[in-house]
């Protein structure tokens, strides 16, 4: 009777034993996996906060120019640059997937080549946009804006040509980096570029009053002088794994890459228009004047807040790519619940500080009590937006890692475009609730697209999501294995010759 009441007794202590060393592991895992989140994470929230600085930094200087050029410079900012950088962030989007992959897998040496074939692309790409560029003036005037401030937008224009060919590397470089956990070199180059680019801009516009063309070239070296930075780093022998220096592979097999950085390029300038979209609803609505200053406070704070996500979106891509490409689904599982429910913490705890403070935030920004007003009355859905935000990129980023950008693509029109917008327009315009009826159907198709999205990543087959991240790898290493092999053959067969 004794021996059995012990053998109990000592069975119940080693289920004990064994829950705490499950929940010792458990503990170990999530401590594990949040170094890895943060190491991408921190840097890309602080690279994005920067970047946002320097645009803000360039409007501030340029407003006190004087008022024509402030209305020139944020049309073109808003419009023009937002529309180009949302294309080539998405296009060069693709190495996300690539080189997570790749590095996942140990393939190292394919990293420069999609590297490379990355900047053949972008490349491509902005020579079709650059156009766009140089004929500004007529384009806004055919678009019925003011002469003066479209003379104007073309002179900025075509000042920021050479940022439009900085994001060409800013991009690639950024997203190789990430890839290898190595994007704290980008994070301190963003911090030194804040402060040169509002030292230059004081020198240039209020020292010497060179007036635009000073703010202009100040803005120029603020995107170009991180890339100077992030070249040297990569030639330099930092990265001596993954770069190994120039190679004719990275003029072929790009079919492929272009499929994927076009998919990608679709994707996340659907999303980026979408806001864009609201601002144009927005200015055909009564008393427009009023609602598109409250707007584009709630939009700004939306923006700061917006580099938050972007960062975790970053996270998300590099964690699941990394997982896919080692071949571990469970990990990969593991990634997306972590940064998820990081994101949506932090989400939140800002969704109940935006509640709270609510129009009292527009001060800030405005001295009208009627726009802090209305500011006030869209405070909720700044909240809800801010709440939907800290969940929606992630699972983008989920998305970019493991490639299904076209399916994403599919996603944001449906959800974005043939649900969000046309019950903003009905809300907002055929029953009358004006800015807030717009930004409600806006929201019920960010609401929509988000819960898509986690139904697509909760329902995935991930063990076949590794073996499409296997195929795709084996593809394009053997492939380039093979031209690699005959490019030496063809060499040494020239050398035998002499």
């Amino acid at each position: 009777m004794e021996d059995t009441v012990n053998e109990k007794l000592l069975r119940g202590v080693r289920r004990a034993e064994e829950v705490d060393d499950e929940e010792r592991r458990l503990k170990d895992r999530i401590w594990t996996e949040a170094k890895k989140m943060w190491v991408v994470a921190g840097p890309a929230i602080f690279t994005r906060f920067s970047s946002f600085g320097v645009g803000v930094i360039s409007q501030a200087f340029i407003g006190h120019i004087g008022s024509t050029e402030l209305a020139a410079y944020a049309l073109v900012s808003t419009v023009l640059l937002r529309f180009a950088n949302g294309i080539l962030l998405g296009m060069a989007s693709a190495l996300e997937t690539l080189c997570g992959q790749s590095c996942g897998a140990k393939q190292y040496d394919m990293l420069g080549v999609y590297l490379q074939r990355s900047w053949l692309i972008l490349f491509m790409c902005s020579i079709v946009l650059t156009p766009v560029f140089i004929f500004t003036t007529p384009i806004l005037i055919a678009l019925g804006q003011d002469q003066a401030i479209a003379e104007v937008a073309g002179t900025i224009s075509l000042w920021l040509i050479p940022v439009i060919f900085s994001f060409i590397l800013s991009f690639t470089c950024q997203m190789f980096l990430q890839a290898q956990s190595k994007n704290i070199i980008i994070a301190y180059l963003a911090a030194f570029t804040l402060v040169i680019h509002v030292f230059l801009s004081w020198l240039l516009t209020v020292k010497y009053e060179f007036g635009l063309s000073g703010a202009m070239v100040s803005t120029i070296l603020a995107f170009w002088i991180p890339n100077i930075g992030q070249l040297v780093y990569i030639f330099g022998g930092w990265c001596s794994e993954t770069w190994k220096g120039f190679s004719m592979l990275a003029f072929k097999d790009l079919w492929p890459i272009i499929k994927l950085s076009l998919s990608s390029g679709v994707m996340l300038c659907l999303e980026l228009w979408y806001n864009t979209v609201l601002v144009l609803l927005t200015g055909n609505l009564e008393n427009a004047e009023v609602a598109i200053d409250a707007l584009s406070i709630c939009l700004n704070i939306n923006g700061w807040e917006m580099m938050i996500s972007l960062g975790f979106l970053a996270a998300a891509s590099v964690r699941i790519s990394n997982e896919l490409g080692r071949g571990s689904s469970r990990a990969a599982k593991f990634s997306i619940v972590n940064i998820v429910l990081t994101s949506f913490a932090i989400g939140f705890v800002l969704f109940i500080f935006f509640l709270f403070f609510r129009g009292r935030l527009a001060y800030i920004f405005t001295d009208s009590t009627e726009v802090a007003a209305a500011v006030d009355y869209l405070s909720p859905l700044l909240a809800c937006s801010i709440l939907l935000n800290s969940i929606q990129p992630v699972l983008s980023g989920v998305a970019v890692g493991a490639g299904w950008q076209s399916t994403v693509a599919y996603v944001n029109i449906t959800c974005y475009y043939l649900i969000g917008i046309p019950i903003g327009v009905v809300l907002g315009y055929v029953l009358q609730f004006q800015v807030k009826g717009v930004w409600v159907g806006m929201l019920l198709g960010t609401l929509t697209q988000t819960i898509v999205l986690m139904t697509i990543t909760w329902k995935t087959d991930w063990e076949k999501q590794v073996q499409v991240a296997k195929q795709r790898i084996n593809r394009w290493s053997i492939q380039s294995e093979q031209q690699a092999k005959d490019e030496q053959n063809a060499i040494n067969l020239e050398n035998s010759t002499y």
